[in-house]
């Protein structure tokens, strides 16, 4: 194990991360999560997402044989919100809860993932982000169109099915904003965006990467907060998934997958994960550099990256692993899925 005890600046976040590697095999009586027994059925007759099955609205869903997008049936925000039912006062306000949440299943099979389908297959998924963006973006009142994807029951997911969510909100979630104002002064003081800069720093130095493909770079960043963290980014610079071209569109779901093989293939077990889409605010914002973030939530096999009181409380994190060494055992993971080898 690489032995590092440092402070770490997180340039988008502006926060210090405290990487303490010894810290990674201190003694553990705390909960262990073991591998799925079982994989999932290929379809689920009681799963509300699956071709054909009803959903907790009542809806029944089309026989659909690639993506398929719909309105939450629980949604957190929508066009029909009543308006608030109290007046708090003070430094308190309140607002309707106006917007739209959608719901975009990746495939019909219920046992796939982002790592296990075909490289169309994600093409697809990817080009429904963008086109989902480009909608919701324009609706009236939305400020942030933000998409993430929720993989395994241990970061809070009920159902397997492979899908993800898009919200389209009166606001602009305080990570993105921050992350935006960071970008602006950045690029108004070096004429160039702060990620652009990141970028060249990691492909010069080269021991984060984890894999580079036709104009987009994925690596552990240099002040990763999980163990396994990876973004990947445009080299080119664009402010949101669909202001990608063709190439760099098609790139990015063939980088995608591979990530996402390599992270399962770490101990052959699914990965729990969130997925985050860093596009910039509806109205645009000058120096803003798209790019995704994937957080898995296992630092060992079976061992949780569990958010206590520096994190939750403190806003600053607490990372048990060295970025790149944990870059390096992802490159040297298989970018073909466990799952998906042929004997």
């Amino acid at each position: 194990m690489v032995m590092v005890w440092e402070l770490r600046r997180h340039p988008l976040r502006g926060e210090w991360v405290v990487v303490a590697t010894h810290r990674q095999d201190r003694p553990w009586t705390g909960l262990q999560v073991p591998p799925p027994a079982e994989l999932p059925p290929s379809f689920d007759r009681e799963c509300p997402f699956c071709p054909g099955n009803l959903r907790a609205g009542g809806a029944r869903n089309p026989a659909y044989r690639g993506v398929f997008v719909f309105d939450n049936d629980r949604p957190c925000v929508g066009p029909d919100a009543p308006p608030p039912g109290i007046s708090p006062g003070g430094p308190y306000r309140v607002r309707r809860a106006r917007g739209r949440s959608r719901v975009l299943c990746y495939h019909p099979r219920h046992d796939l993932s982002l790592g296990r389908m075909g490289e169309e297959e994600v093409l697809r998924v990817v080009l429904a982000w963008q086109e989902e963006r480009r909608s919701l973006s324009r609706q009236e009142g939305v400020e942030q169109v933000f998409l993430f994807e929720n993989r395994g029951k241990e970061v809070g997911v009920s159902n397997p099915h492979p899908h993800c969510q898009i919200y389209a909100v009166p606001f602009v979630f305080e990570t993105i904003r921050r992350e935006a104002q960071r970008a602006g002064r950045y690029f108004r003081d070096h004429g160039k965006t702060l990620l652009s800069r990141m970028v060249e720093r990691e492909r010069a130095g080269e021991e984060r990467i984890v894999e580079e493909r036709e104009g987009l770079l994925a690596f552990v960043p240099f002040c990763a907060r999980f163990a396994y963290e990876t973004w990947i980014v445009p080299l080119r610079p664009v402010g949101a998934v669909e202001d990608l071209d063709e190439g760099e569109t098609r790139a990015l779901a063939s980088l995608l997958r591979s990530v996402l093989a390599r992270l399962d293939n770490l101990w052959k077990r699914p990965m729990p994960y969130i997925l985050v889409s860093h596009d910039a605010p509806s109205g645009g914002s000058r120096g803003f550099h798209f790019h995704l973030e994937i957080y898995p939530f296992l630092r060992k096999p079976g061992l949780l990256k569990h958010l206590a009181g520096p994190e939750t409380g403190g806003g600053s994190f607490l990372a048990d692993t060295c970025p790149e060494e944990k870059a390096r055992e992802l490159r040297d993971a298989s970018p073909v899925h466990y799952l998906e080898k042929k004997d």
